[in-house]
């Protein structure tokens, strides 16, 4: 996921949270309803400002986990090379 899709999914959980809190809506039904719902005008407005469509955002060529991996082997490799230094 990219910056914008991140930014567009944290914006829809920030509204989403807003209007089950000033709207004083329970219920797990009606706060799904709620969370589609705004989703789905979110999805309108990005369309009708002209900006890309989640889905059609180009994806990293490497995930979180595959980044954290790298970085954990190549910390590993640092560790022992300072281990047998010393």
């Amino acid at each position: 996921m990219g910056s914008d899709e991140l930014i567009a999914n944290l914006f829809r959980i920030s509204q989403t949270e807003q209007k089950l809190r000033n709207d004083n809506i329970k219920g797990e039904s009606n706060a799904n309803k709620v969370h589609y719902n705004m989703g789905r005008d979110i999805r309108k407005f990005i369309e009708k400002q002209g900006g890309t469509m989640p889905e059609d955002l180009p994806t990293p060529e490497k995930s979180l986990k595959q980044i954290e991996k790298e970085n954990k082997t190549k910390a590993t490799s640092i560790e022992n090379v300072n281990k047998k230094m010393h």
